[in-house]
C-alpha cells in the first residue's frame, strides 16, 4: 500500500441540548475527543449530523465554531447539502470562507433523476463553487445512485471535484468507481460509507471511511488506518473483528442516528442524547441493549 492514502475521517454527530439548541459546549469536547483520537478529518453536517434538521443561520453558526475548535489540526469537511440550489453554494462559499477544506453534497432527493440530471447538477456546482467538492452517494436516502461513469467524467472534467463518499451496503458500487475512477484520477479519493467496508476499500485501491463509529471509538478506527498505511494485516484483521461487533449499534433502532448519540451520551462523549425531531429516542430496552453492545469491547 505505498503512496496510497488511506483516512478514516468522522462525520461528527450534532449535540443538542434538551431544547434542541445546538449545544456548543458538547461539540467542543467532541471535537477534541475525535482530534485527540486521532481521526484524519471531521465531517460537520453530513448526514449522521442531521444537516436536514438546522436552519441556514444554526448551521453557519456550527461551521463557524467548528472551524474555530478544529482549525487546520485534522481535514475538516462541510456538509452543505440543500434541496435549493442557491442554499447549496451560499452554505459552501461561507464554509469555504471559515476555512473548511470543502464541501460534500448529496444529489438532490424526493424525486428520482436520470445519471444525466445528476451529472448536469454536480458539474454546475463545481463550476459554481470555488473550493473542494465531494459528492455523496447515499441512495438508501435518495432512491438511486451516481452511477460510476458519472463520476467518472465529473472526475475527468473538474479538478476541484476531489472525491467521494460512498454510503453503500456492500462493496461492489465501491468497487466499480475504483475500477472506473483511479487510473484516469489517481488523486481522487474514493470513500466507504460504513466502517466495517474499510479495509474491502482500502484493499481495492481506496482511500478509507467517512464513517459514524469513529465518534465512539476514535482510538480504535485511527489505529485500524494507521495499521493499514504500515501494511499490518493481522492488526487489521483484528479489527476488523471488533468493528463487525460493534456493527451491532446500529441495528439497536431505526434511524440510527438518535442510537449513537445515546451511546456516545453512555460514554459520557456529549451531555445529551437529544436529536432533531421527529427523531426518536431510545427505550429502556434499547439502551440496555447499546450497554452490552459496548461492554462486548472494542
Amino acid at each position: 500500500m505505498e503512496n496510497q492514502v488511506i483516512h478514516y475521517i468522522t462525520p461528527a454527530v450534532t449535540p443538542m441540548l434538551p431544547d434542541g439548541r445546538i449545544d456548543f459546549a458538547s461539540c467542543e469536547k467532541l471535537y477534541h475527543h475525535l482530534m485527540d483520537g486521532g481521526v484524519d478529518g471531521i465531517l460537520i453536517l453530513g448526514s449522521i449530523g442531521e444537516f436536514f434538521g438546522f436552519t441556514m443561520e444554526q448551521k453557519k453558526e456550527l461551521l463557524s465554531f467548528a472551524a474555530g475548535v478544529i482549525g487546520k489540526k485534522v481535514r475538516l469537511i462541510a456538509g452543505t447539502t440543500s434541496m435549493v440550489f442557491d442554499e447549496i453554494l451560499e452554505l459552501s462559499g461561507y464554509a469555504l470562507e471559515q476555512g473548511a477544506d470543502g464541501v460534500m453534497v448529496i444529489p438532490p432527493y424526493y424525486f428520482h433523476f436520470t445519471d444525466e440530471s445528476v451529472f448536469e447538477y454536480y458539474d454546475r456546482l463545481a463550476r459554481e463553487i470555488d473550493g473542494n467538492l465531494y459528492l455523496y452517494n447515499f441512495p438508501d436516502r435518495t432512491g438511486y445512485e451516481i452511477a460510476p461513469w458519472v463520476v467518472k467524467k465529473l472526475a475527468e472534467k473538474h479538478a476541484n471535484i476531489v472525491g467521494i463518499k460512498d454510503t453503500i451496503s456492500g462493496v461492489d458500487h465501491t468497487r466499480e468507481l475504483i475500477k472506473q475512477v483511479k487510473p484516469v484520477r489517481p488523486d481522487f479519493l474514493i470513500y466507504s460509507g460504513f466502517d466495517d467496508n474499510f479495509a474491502h476499500n482500502v484493499l481495492c485501491g481506496g482511500n478509507g471511511c467517512i464513517a459514524g463509529l469513529s465518534n465512539l471509538y476514535p482510538e480504535l478506527t485511527s489505529a485500524w488506518a494507521r495499521a493499514a498505511r504500515d501494511g499490518r494485516f493481522d492488526k487489521v484483521q483484528e479489527i476488523q473483528q471488533s468493528v463487525d461487533r460493534l456493527m451491532d449499534i446500529y441495528a439497536v433502532g431505526k434511524p440510527f442516528v438518535p442510537f449513537i448519540k445515546e451511546a456516545m451520551a453512555m460514554k459520557g462523549i456529549i451531555a445529551h442524547p437529544t436529536a432533531t425531531s421527529p427523531m426518536p429516542a431510545a427505550s429502556p430496552e434499547q439502551k440496555e441493549r447499546l450497554k452490552k453492545i459496548m461492554a462486548g469491547g472494542a
